[in-house]
């Protein structure tokens, strides 16, 4: 079987149309606006209900709200936080909680932001935060510690203080 093909035309045989439309193309995407952004100088504006990083907060007299129930540890999908409670000894830091984790892990490579660790900590000690630029040179350094999680955590002001004595 045969297939006739039609003869080109002195246009077509130029190609000048098509460079033509190639560079109608380049143009147009070099006139667009600009799409790049500079990522360390802009950064993107994070929307509400973002999940991010969960780390560990302060209340307002700066002590460590986590009681070492271990709730989190247990609800993890993957696994990525580890707790080591601590022995009957009570530490008064603390305050009136009975208890603070001597060990508090959360591996960020294994994390995967589901955010149940927040809803189900009934002490309201750990949060997600709107922190998407989680960076390393080694998997050690993206295993974070209790020091390291409450220096990012920060303080959280409760409008309920539960702790504190009238």
């Amino acid at each position: 079987m045969k297939i006739e093909r039609t003869a080109l035309t002195f246009w077509e045989r130029l190609y000048l149309p098509a460079v033509i439309a190639g560079l109608k193309v380049t143009l147009r995407h070099f006139l667009r606006r600009k799409v790049t952004m500079q990522y360390p100088e802009e950064r993107w504006v994070v929307p509400t209900g973002y999940r991010g990083a969960p780390y560990l907060v302060k209340d307002q007299e700066g002590r460590v709200k986590c009681v070492s129930c271990q709730l989190c540890e247990f609800v993890c999908p993957p696994k990525a936080i580890k707790i080591l409670p601590p022995g009957p000894a009570v530490d008064p830091a603390t305050g009136n909680v009975e208890k603070r984790p001597r060990e508090f892990e959360i591996n960020m490579l294994r994390c995967i932001f589901c955010g149940y660790c927040q809803e189900v900590c009934p002490e309201e000690a750990i949060f997600l935060m709107k922190d998407y630029s989680l960076t390393g040179k080694s998997r050690q350094e993206m295993v974070y510690g209790l020091e390291k999680l409450l220096e990012l955590g920060g303080t959280h002001l409760d409008s309920i203080q539960k702790w504190k004595h009238k």
